[in-house]
């Protein structure tokens, strides 16, 4: 990533000006989805851009201009960019529970922990999950990407990309209560201290 960085840097772009366009590509393809539905495609377009989201943190550290509020845009535009793809997908294959249980589990990771920092200083480090951003992510390019190749019966009352949105959003509901318990524990811990 420090490489690829050197031409940002070199042309002036920030590190927030980076992450503001990883946004805009993720909503161009989203909207462009339902026009040429290629799961596989959309797979490969989003993985390329979700990557490129790491481009903003490079040029960040080289030109030390890490914020506070660098690191707070880069997880809000990471949840909008989640957002856009769910949509595309809901719109695209009316998979609007399975995108909405997707979501919601989603953003249910996110504030669980981020809630709990409220109360209590937390170390990231300590907190690994199944199903956190990247991993989120993988499945779901991985999941699209490999679509035209698993055979799915179209008897089936369900699609594959039903079940794979369904799958996913399970998983990170279930990452979402494993962060819930940890911080109980954690905070009626140090509340008996």
């Amino acid at each position: 990533w420090d490489r690829l960085a050197r031409l940002p840097i070199a042309l002036g772009i920030s590190a927030n000006q980076i992450t503001l366009l990883g946004c805009l590509l993720m909503l161009g393809v989203s909207i462009s989805y339902p026009y040429w539905q290629n799961p596989m495609g959309f797979g490969i377009a989003i993985l390329i851009i979700f990557a490129f989201d790491s481009l903003d943190g490079a040029v960040a550290r080289m030109t030390n201009t890490q914020s506070s509020f660098g690191g707070y845009l880069d997880a809000i535009i990471d949840r909008y960019q989640e957002l856009f793809v769910c949509a595309a997908l809901a719109y695209t294959h009316d998979l609007w529970i399975e995108a909405f249980i997707l979501l919601s589990g989603s953003y249910l990771v996110s504030y669980t922990k981020a809630r709990t920092a409220i109360e209590h200083p937390i170390d990231n480090v300590a907190w690994p999950d199944l199903m956190e951003r990247l991993e989120r992510v993988l499945a779901l390019c991985a999941g699209l990407i490999a679509a035209p190749f698993i055979p799915w019966p179209e008897s089936w009352s369900f699609s594959y990309l039903s079940t794979l949105l369904l799958t996913i959003g399970l998983l990170t509901h279930a990452t979402a209560i494993q962060r819930f318990y940890r911080a109980k524990k954690l905070l009626t811990h140090n509340e008996r201290e």
